[in-house]
């Protein structure tokens, strides 16, 4: 199979993405924060750090669901947000509080 590249929105929805997951993993560590998901510390570094702009669904929701974040929210603001100024989007620990 062959894989596409990724587009610059794809780059950045993943770096958003990252953003929002280490503010809501606030001061836990990567090692207990990816333990409790499920997935590697690396795994978890690379999403963060945004160098996995594309993680896997599953990948995604096992820290969605360790940090407290809805999908629904997660998904929203990294993807319908996408060139909107950083006052307009909403902050992790307020996606949590959904």
């Amino acid at each position: 199979m062959v894989r596409l590249p990724l587009t610059r929105e794809d780059v950045e929805r993943g770096q958003r993405l990252g953003e929002l997951l280490r503010l809501a993993r606030g001061s836990r560590s990567i090692l207990d924060v990816a333990v409790e998901a499920g997935i590697s510390p690396e795994t978890l570094r690379k999403i963060e750090t945004g160098r996995v702009a594309t993680p896997a669904f599953p990948t995604v929701a096992a820290v969605a669901i360790v940090l407290g974040l809805s999908l629904d929210d997660l998904w929203a603001e990294i993807s319908t947000l996408h060139g909107a100024p950083p006052q307009a989007r909403t902050s992790a620990p307020a996606l949590a509080s959904r």
